[in-house]
Order: C-alpha cells, then structure tokens, then sequence
C-alpha cells in the first residue's frame, strides 16, 4: 500500500493566512523605510546641485550669495541670476503674501511658516526638485565686512519633489515643531521638505532635523 505526503488544503490556507497577517504588519514600515531612503538621497543630491551652481557661477562670473542684492535686471548680481544660469531651471514663481497656495500643490507659506517668509522667489529644476527663498535674500555672509550679520532672509526651504506629497517638513524623531532643538536627534523616516541656509558659497542644512538626516547613516 502506497503512501502520500503533502500538506493538507487546510494547512494550506492557513499558511496563506498567516504569510498575509505578517506582509501586512510589515508593508506598511517597509514602504516608508523605501520612501525614507529615496527622500534623503534625493535631499543630498539638491544640497550639492545647489552648492556646485554657486560654485561654478564663482569659477565663471566671480560673485557668490555674499556678493548679491535685492534687484530684478540683468545687471543685478541676484540670487535668481546663479539659480538661473548655472541650474536647469525649468520654471520660477514669485509669491506675495497669501498668493502661494496651488504654486507647489501646497501653501508654501503656512505649511513652511517661520522657515521663510511670505514673499518668495520659488524655482522649479528639470529633476522634480523645488527650492524657495524670500525675495528680500541678499549679501548672504558670515564675512561681516560684506554683511554686519546672517539675515534673516537668507533661509529657505528644498522640497525634494515639488507638490508630490506628503510635503511635510522633517522633523526629530517624537517632535511636532521642525525647529525644535534636540540633542541626539533622530530622523527615523525621513520627509520631502528641508529648511536650509545658504551664504557665501554655501548651502547647509539649518535645523537639527535636517542635520540629522544628512549626516546621520
């Protein structure tokens, strides 16, 4: 007399059951943990487009973010006029106050409230990349013999991929304010908006949440 070994329908079927139950406990940390990653690589990636424009505007025209003034005509030495030359540029908005909302999908002014102000040059870049800046932005230094001090205007924000969401600026692991200051500060899962400074030829993060995610493993 032969005999059969296999598994029963069954046991089958709750094996099924079982895998589902864990692949949906876990998808969820697994897509966020993708998503972190491609959000920080894209937010280096942003950070040194940036600096290389500046960069290479001083190689080719000799003036950097300390050198610039609030001005609209060629001549003007503007931070526009780097971003425009020396970046694929694929569209550039100005805001006024209360005129952001649809610019990025979002409003850039209260979804970024106290990182830049209410009246913003916005540029958009052929990656998908957007960086915003308040159009007071000028003689950006830590040079105070070009600048008595860092303006305040010399803040802004890199959203990594324009009005895709969840266009949330990143903040520390257990934190609800962006600029809340945290020793040890951890960012588990990483978002698309990064509050930056910029100056001379210079462009850094500039809260501990965006510090944390470009130099952190």
């Amino acid at each position: 007399m032969k005999k059969s070994f296999g598994f029963t329908l069954a046991e089958v079927l709750i094996s099924l059951g079982i895998i589902g139950v864990v692949a949906a406990m876990t998808m969820p940390t697994l897509i966020n943990s993708t998503q972190g990653a491609q959000y920080k690589a894209a937010y280096k990636k942003a950070l040194s487009a940036l600096s290389q424009g500046v960069t290479l505007n001083v190689a080719l025209d000799d003036y950097d973010f300390a050198d610039t003034v609030v001005g609209d005509t060629e001549e003007d030495y503007t931070i526009a006029k780097i971003l425009d030359s020396r970046m694929n540029v694929v569209k550039t908005t100005a805001d006024a106050e209360g005129a952001a909302t649809g610019t990025l999908g979002y409003d850039v002014n209260a979804d970024t409230a106290g990182i830049i102000g209410t009246s913003n040059y916005t540029f958009y870049f052929n990656d998908g990349m957007v960086f915003s800046y308040p159009q007071a932005a000028a003689a950006c230094s830590m040079d105070t013999t070009k600048a008595a001090s860092l303006s305040d205007n010399c803040y802004g924000i890199i959203d990594v991929n324009g009005a895709k969401g969840p266009n949330r600026v990143v903040k520390c692991d257990g934190e609800t304010d962006y600029s809340a200051e945290k020793d040890g500060c951890a960012v588990t899962n990483p978002t698309d908006i990064y509050p930056v400074v910029f100056y001379d030829s210079t462009v850094l993060p500039s809260t501990d949440a965006a510090r944390a995610v470009l130099y952190g493993k």
